[in-house]
């Protein structure tokens, strides 16, 4: 039907081309079974894809929310990918992960990490250049030695006088 469709430039119809069963099997399929991929082609599916919520209690269900996986092979025994990072403090928990062959693999994160959605930098680069920020190209450290520098994403992105004030006006329009 597509191969006609494209053929004959004219109009696909996505509830002729496809039929309504087969994706609401496949996704029951996937779900039920956390092999995502074509069912008749179960050895080419990414297994573990879905798990059942544990629902024990609040706290471990609250822990299984906040689990991440390393994907790697359970049984090699490289270390460095089971340590923690300089860069997961505050983001990882350091002391919750399983025994065994999963250890340092599936970890968990910390009770105040926030993930938030991307979104881009320039309007808030933008918006704490309209409120005193400095941009790091124009910065002179001997003009200013005691100022606060302003990262957005990781970058640095400038200086500021009064970071208190700042952080009150982005916390307001937010």
């Amino acid at each position: 039907y597509l191969r006609r469709c494209v053929e004959g430039n004219r109009h696909f119809n996505l509830a002729v081309g496809i039929k309504p069963g087969t994706l609401s099997n496949g996704l029951k399929y996937s779900l039920a079974t956390g092999n995502w991929g074509d069912q008749k082609k179960a050895m080419s599916s990414t297994a573990g894809v879905s798990q059942v919520l544990n629902r024990y209690t609040f706290a471990s269900t609250l822990s299984h929310l906040r689990r991440t996986n390393t994907p790697i092979g359970r049984d090699g025994k490289l270390a460095k990918p089971r340590q923690l990072h300089n860069t997961h403090w505050g983001l990882v928990c350091p002391a919750e992960t399983p025994e065994g062959q999963a250890c340092g693999l599936v970890k968990n994160l910390s009770l105040m990490c926030y993930v938030s959605v991307g979104s881009p930098s320039e309007p808030l680069i933008e918006f704490m250049i309209n409120r005193g920020m400095e941009v790091v190209e124009e910065y002179e450290p001997l003009r200013y030695p005691h100022a606060t520098k302003i990262f957005v994403n990781g970058v640095w992105v400038g200086i500021h006088q009064d970071p208190k004030h700042l952080v009150n006006q982005v916390l307001d329009t937010r």
